[in-house]
């Protein structure tokens, strides 16, 4: 048994946790519904993205993709910009060791503050989901990243708190990213075309993915219920 301290403790690290991933969430929301969206220029971060890359080198510009992630910042959005900044297959490199490494940095964020406390402090139930979604591991991040129900940085601290292990959450994280990305690397040209020039077929697809999503979200959830 912990001691009370131990406990007050725990309960600290958890309570900053739960601050971060909302704080995390509010951004990730932020980013898409208010003014702050008018930062997310997608020919000022490409230049932007080039200028580093042109400066420091391929691995300041994968570090500054896996920073812009750790506030937010869509992973989708990201992985757009740097197919423009450097080309389809340079992008899907960048966007992929940039992720795997924000991946990490999160999940690290998640574990030191909260897989203590939750072993500790939560209830048996709680804990015995986390061990069964640890039993499925590859397979529940490949669900989540293949159906985007949370900011990726909420769902790397989350996984860091649970049971989940690092290793399945970025082999995981490589297989659920690479159906989206390779379409995205296909098409490239059509995305970036209707993002500057959307059209009422441009938000029709937008609604659809949003449906897709919310519909994806709730099947999640069921298959989550079923393993409880």
């Amino acid at each position: 048994m912990p001691l009370p301290n131990d406990t007050s403790a725990l309960r600290r690290r958890l309570t900053v946790l739960v601050v971060i991933l909302v704080a995390a969430f509010a951004l990730a929301l932020a980013w898409t519904w208010t003014p702050l969206r008018a930062w997310l220029d997608v020919d000022q971060i490409v230049g932007a993205l080039r200028s580093v890359g042109q400066s420091f080198g391929p691995v300041a510009a994968v570090a500054g993709f896996a920073l812009a992630l750790t506030v937010a910042i869509p992973l989708t959005f990201l992985t757009l910009v740097a197919m423009v900044a450097f080309g389809p297959w340079g992008g899907i490199g960048c966007a992929t060791v940039g992720a795997l490494i924000g991946a990490a940095a999160s999940y690290g964020l998640g574990h030191v503050l909260g897989r203590e406390a939750l072993e500790r402090i939560a209830g048996p139930r709680i804990n015995l989901l986390s061990r069964r979604l640890a039993s499925r591991g590859v397979l529940a991040v490949i669900v989540i990243r293949l159906i985007p129900v949370a900011p990726f940085a909420v769902i790397n601290m989350v996984a860091g708190a649970s049971h989940i292990r690092l290793r399945d959450l970025l082999l995981g994280t490589v297989i659920g990213m690479a159906p989206s990305t390779l379409a995205m690397a296909f098409f490239i040209d059509q995305i970036t075309a209707a993002m500057r020039n959307p059209t009422p077929l441009t938000f029709a697809l937008a609604g659809a993915s949003i449906g897709l999503i919310v519909a994806g979200a709730w099947g999640v959830q069921r298959w989550v219920r079923s393993i409880e």
